[in-house]
């Protein structure tokens, strides 16, 4: 039998097949999860209907983040079709250009609440909301996608590496409020991946050579690997892990110089 067969779960930030949310999905289903994903507006629900459309079962249902009524509803179309929800999966993340792109001490405080609300309060959020349906199952895991930017200062991840900073956080607050409900939640920071998002990113390229040179592999990790990673951590082999940061980069965050 599948490891994850008779699972569910909902994955946030499917975007296209280059997504590391893509790649978990690929990861759980191929383990029998049965998932739901959403998308955000007509212009995305094309591209993640087309991924998703050949999975068994699964459910595509329009989100919007910062919108409690919209997560409400997702969260209620998941009840009803699966009755409950063993794994969340968030990788969710946006800054306006012109405050990722500046220095950092140039952010706008309204760029600063964007990037906060999207990429960190929605954890709470959705995670909140996701708590009734993981009960019912007895447990569950969520997981969260950050990056070493919210430790040490990367140049061009600005105000992104601040908001990440601010979604490590949440991850151990979360943790330890719903660990008595045997709700895990965890993150995995990955090196850089050529995403769709992740091109946003000043002098990307730059940064994928840099890591490849630097890192003890010498390389780069792969979209697959990430969601292998993802497995551990939504199956009952991490059944003892939460509040962590699982580094899936190829070791580049031991190095020094």
């Amino acid at each position: 039998m599948a490891l994850l067969e008779g699972k569910s779960g909902i994955i946030f930030g499917v975007a296209n097949k280059r997504s590391i949310a893509w790649a978990i999905a690929q990861a759980l289903a191929n383990e029998g999860m049965r998932l739901a994903f959403t998308y955000q507006g007509e212009r995305l629900k094309e591209n993640v209907q087309e991924l998703t459309s050949a999975m068994k079962g699964s459910l595509l249902l329009p989100c919007d983040v910062t919108n409690d009524a919209e997560i409400d509803a997702v969260f209620k179309s998941v009840g009803d079709q699966f009755g409950k929800l063993d794994s969340l999966v968030h990788s969710v993340a946006f800054a306006p250009r012109e405050d990722l792109e500046n220095e950092f001490v140039k952010t706008t405080r309204d760029g600063f609440k964007v990037a906060q609300d999207i990429s960190a309060y929605s954890l709470v959020a959705l995670t909140r909301a996701a708590m009734p349906l993981m009960e019912k199952a007895g447990g569950g895991s969520v997981l969260a996608m950050t990056y070493y930017g919210a430790e040490k200062a990367v140049e061009g991840y600005n105000l992104m590496g601040v908001a990440k900073a601010s979604l490590e956080a949440a991850i151990r607050y979360l943790a330890a409020n719903l660990g008595p409900k045997n709700i895990r939640v965890n993150a995995i920071s990955a090196g850089p991946v050529n995403t769709l998002a992740a091109r946003g990113i000043k002098g990307f390229t730059g940064m994928l050579k840099h890591h490849s040179d630097k890192a003890p592999l010498r390389r780069n990790v792969e979209l697959d690997e990430i969601g292998s990673a993802a497995l551990f951590l939504c199956s009952p082999m991490s059944t003892a892990i939460t509040g962590e940061v699982l580094f899936v980069d190829c070791g580049y965050n031991i190095m020094g110089l």
